[in-house]
């Protein structure tokens, strides 16, 4: 089922489109660089046959970070939540999402939480699967079921542009492997993470994700839980907290859902029994962070009193 246009969100979008020239897209990662900066969309999922969209939602882009809420839902329903966080801690931190300063002051040296890419990383090596296509393929499985769309897979371009970029997350990768918070391959590991990152899909995808977490973790057509409804509740306290990189206290003020959002430009949103909101806006601000898709959230938010808090 698409998307129902509706005049509103169009007028919300032409509302904030302006703030785009202020942003910037990645091009530390060359495949995001070739990205339209003017491009906004978003969709709201509210239910089967509840969707509403402006913009173009139909186009595609990578999950980048957004994929650390899905990798940590796997990994909790799969280890359980003892298990994950002797892996990885469960406090925001003040420090860009890429940096590796807290491993070296922490003590233990684990990651500070799973939305920091140290944090992902570690996650993503708990993954269930025996190689790297078993826990890819699970994953994929796992966002099919979520989307209800069989077609999702990853974009090998992008992976491949991130494999060869990732050299700070290489660095933290060792540096975690020598203090024991992962095992294996370092490059096997990176090959996973990438691929993970490159996961493709678009905006009513992605509304239709946050409101499965929304609504404890159950299919809307089916009824059946995909998420169990402790881990969906821990995956959005993480949205909270950590969930728009070192920008996420004043997004908890301005906004106050929970949310993650990615470098491609993705925005996730899932207002706790309420809807699911995908957004896509590559032109980022400086804490990498979609800046008219931050925007268009505040106007939605405001409008909509959509705050938990």
């Amino acid at each position: 089922m698409g998307c129902q246009k509706t005049e509103q969100l169009q007028k919300w979008i032409e509302k904030v489109s302006s703030y785009t020239e202020k942003g910037k897209v990645a091009t530390y990662i060359p495949a995001l660089g070739e990205a339209d900066p003017n491009t906004l969309a978003i969709a709201i999922y509210e239910g089967p046959n509840q969707c509403f969209s402006a913009g173009n939602v139909s186009e595609t882009f990578t999950l980048q970070s957004i994929s650390k809420v899905l990798t940590l839902a796997l990994a909790l329903m799969d280890k359980g939540e003892d298990f994950v966080f002797q892996k990885v801690g469960m406090e925001p931190t003040g420090d860009p999402f890429n940096s590796i300063s807290k491993l070296e002051t922490s003590v233990p040296s684990k990651p500070l939480n799973p939305m920091i890419n140290a944090g992902a990383l570690a996650v993503t090596n708990l993954l269930p699967g025996q190689t790297n296509d078993e826990k890819l393929s699970r994953l994929i499985g796992f966002i099919q079921k979520l989307t209800g769309n069989h077609d999702i897979t990853y974009n090998e371009r992008v992976a491949q542009s991130e494999f060869e970029t990732a050299d700070l997350n290489r660095s933290l990768a060792y540096f975690m492997k020598q203090h024991g918070v992962i095992e294996g391959d370092v490059n096997e590991l990176l090959a996973l993470y990438t691929k993970q990152c490159a996961i493709e899909l678009n905006c009513h995808d992605l509304a239709k994700i946050g409101w499965v977490l929304a609504n404890k973790g159950i299919d809307p057509l089916s009824g059946e839980i995909i998420v169990p409804f402790d881990v969906a509740r821990i995956v959005k306290t993480f949205m909270v907290t950590c969930g728009m990189y070192n920008a996420s206290g004043e997004f908890a003020i301005k906004v106050g859902i929970p949310a993650k959002s990615g470098v491609s430009g993705g925005i996730l949103g899932s207002v706790p029994h309420g809807m699911g909101i995908g957004i896509y806006g590559p032109a980022l601000d400086e804490k990498g962070n979609s800046i008219a898709g931050i925007k268009l959230l505040e106007l939605l938010a405001k409008e909509m009193k959509l705050s938990i808090f």
